[in-house]
């Protein structure tokens, strides 16, 4: 019995690391779920049942990115919906190739630089509520 390993090294060999900016809603739902365990115990395991899939929503699992020269890789998980030639006038004021890349909720939320390289330039459009698959939606 003494090599075995304990059982929360067992958890950590087996649950992927969730995103810093997840425990802040992990923490909460883990919270009203002990409180409820209290007051409500059916509604306890409902939102620990939430908190669950919040968990898996945030997780961020270690990536092995290929380093050969010349390839790009994806930045997020999902799938690539369409690429096309757009005009782009803030910074190139050209045509560039846009890769739109769907992501459902089973896939992995955080988005990786797929080049190396330093950012010159960021804007933030704000959104609209929108079918992320729609071709508006990354317009809009």
């Amino acid at each position: 019995m003494g090599d075995r390993p304990g059982i929360f090294s067992s958890l950590a060999d087996v649950l992927v690391p969730i995103h810093r900016d997840g425990h802040k809603f992990v923490a909460v739902g883990l919270v009203a779920a002990i409180v409820l365990f209290l007051l409500w115990p059916t509604l306890a395991w409902l939102v620990l049942a939430a908190t669950g899939c919040v968990a898996y929503f945030f997780r961020d699992p270690d990536r092995v990115t290929p380093l050969r020269e010349g390839l790009v890789i994806a930045p997020a998980d999902g799938r690539i919906v369409d690429v096309t030639t757009v005009a782009e006038p803030m910074y190139l004021k050209g045509e560039a190739t846009r890769i739109s890349i769907f992501m459902n909720v089973f896939n992995v939320h955080v988005n990786r630089y797929p080049v190396s390289g330093q950012v010159e330039l960021t804007h933030h459009n704000p959104g609209k509520f929108l079918h992320a698959a729609s071709d508006k939606a990354s317009l809009d």
